[in-house]
């Protein structure tokens, strides 16, 4: 019986994922309402395959694989399918589960479609440091969070759009109250911040000793990021940036947020780098 690789792995996540997606626009399409528990279950059976193949990349890469762009999406779509999983029963949005599995089948795939991204895979590049490695694991998980927050946004611009012209048939009956899309994208913009600040004051524990170890355009771009959902929340707290703007401005700092995953990875020390092919097996 062939071994599994971790590539394998992450394809039948990302084929976990696109069921879901299926499932749910399938649902959409005939205008009901989709299983909650189903999603659910696909999700996690996603979840769990990715987390696997995480696991291979990590033996293989000693460390966490976060190393190069392929790992790099990899880790945050494994983030918003593991933070759907926990808080998705307690919100209660059956909307929540197929937008979560549209993003991770998107970010999934996307890494799996561009071998360029996995080219090179880089060998212990945290330095047998558990802070920085624990600090890089942190703030790619914000990110996770940060996507839940993007995805929630856009479901109250939906909602949001459907109260305006009157039209409350069909898929946007299936959508949450204004006011609970609210909250619940309040408080995800707080737990975002709050992770995303605790894993940058981990990091500069050590930055601080050894500032020479932290590419400037890196923390440039991570520091950004923080400041600019700080800000949001604050404005949001205030009671200044709130309905339709507050959302818009969730999702295009998702947008944001992934774009500097660029600046982050290629800032990374190049560690020892070992070339990916598809044929590599995974360790036994």
């Amino acid at each position: 019986m062939p071994t599994l690789t971790d590539k394998t792995c992450l394809l039948l996540a990302a084929a976990c994922y696109l069921a879901g997606v299926v499932l749910g626009t399938i649902a959409l399409w005939r205008e009901r309402r989709h299983s909650r528990a189903v999603m659910y279950a696909i999700v996690a059976v996603g979840y769990s395959f990715q987390t696997f193949g995480l696991y291979l990349r990590g033996l293989e890469v000693k460390g966490c694989p976060l190393g190069n762009t392929f790992e790099l999406f990899q880790f945050t779509a494994w983030s918003a399918a593991c933070l759907y999983l926990i808080i998705g029963p307690a919100f209660r949005l059956s909307l929540l589960g197929y937008f979560t599995a549209l993003l991770s089948a998107t970010l999934t795939l996307s890494a799996l479609a561009v071998p360029a991204w996995d080219t090179t895979r880089r060998i212990g590049i945290f330095g047998g440091n558990p802070w920085i490695e624990f600090h890089a694991a942190l703030a790619l998980f914000s990110y996770g969070v940060f996507g839940l927050l993007a995805l929630t946004s856009v479901l109250y611009l939906l909602r949001h759009y459907s109260l305006k012209n009157k039209r409350l048939g069909g898929v946007f009956a299936f959508l949450p109250t204004i006011r609970d899309l609210d909250q619940i994208g309040c408080r995800l913009l707080g737990a975002g911040v709050a992770i995303l600040a605790i894993s940058l004051a981990v990091g500069s524990v050590h930055w601080l000793r050894d500032f020479s170890s932290v590419a400037s355009f890196k923390l440039i771009a991570t520091v950004g990021i923080l400041l600019a959902y700080t800000a949001t929340f604050s404005l949001r707290i205030a009671g200044r940036l709130v309905g339709q703007r507050f959302s818009a401005v969730c999702a295009l700092l998702y947008i944001a947020a992934l774009l500097s995953l660029w600046p982050v990875n290629s800032s990374r020390p190049a560690g020892s780098p070992q070339p990916s092919t598809s044929s590599q097996a995974a360790p036994r």
